[in-house]
């Protein structure tokens, strides 16, 4: 895929755990707006999030509404070593897809930055599931990064402090914490 850029920068979209776990060097970070894509619980977790046996859930974007996140500016002597982290740590099982959006900043301003976006023809696609569902799947798995309820609760904990309101995640880290807060008092901690 080649990048689109403007002159010696390019910009990579981040919508979960890119947002407080970039992992690349970047020059500028943004609150950016991507429309025509959602964020959503929709990837089962095979390795980092979950296990095949147990699988977790992670964010992807799919297709529908828009997204606030966190746009990052990489110059251009960057490019190659962040091309190469992000398809390691994004294309591990192909349920992703590299995509060109387009990146709102507001005020008139906006560029083109590289996303991954879920790929609902992949066997790892869980599209969309009830709230208990979610709830099921997050609260029981763990894989090579963690625990699932660490992610979802991490990533909520990010997009409040960017003002950015997502009902979805917000009930589900509410239900986390209620969780969390009756296994404490059952144990006496």
């Amino acid at each position: 895929m080649s990048i689109a850029t403007s002159g010696d920068d390019f910009w990579v979209f981040g919508y979960g755990s890119l947002m407080w776990r970039p992992g690349f060097a970047f020059v500028e970070q943004r609150r950016a707006l991507v429309r025509g894509w959602r964020r959503s619980l929709c990837v089962y977790s095979h390795i980092y999030r979950g296990t095949p046996e147990r699988p977790g859930l992670v964010l992807g974007l799919d297709r529908g509404g828009s997204c606030y996140g966190v746009a990052f500016r990489v110059a251009r002597p960057e490019w190659p070593a962040t091309l190469t982290y992000l398809r390691e740590r994004e294309l591990v099982t192909d349920v992703y897809r590299e995509r060109q959006v387009k990146l709102d900043f507001g005020s008139d301003e906006g560029d083109t930055g590289l996303t991954y976006v879920a790929d609902r023809a992949h066997a790892q696609y869980a599209g969309r599931l009830e709230r208990r569902r979610l709830l099921e799947l997050v609260c029981g798995s763990s894989g090579q990064a963690g625990a699932n309820a660490d992610y979802v609760l991490n990533t909520q904990a990010h997009l409040a402090a960017l003002g950015i309101h997502d009902a979805g995640l917000e009930w589900l880290a509410a239900q986390l914490c209620r969780q969390g807060a009756n296994a404490g008092a059952a144990t006496g901690r």
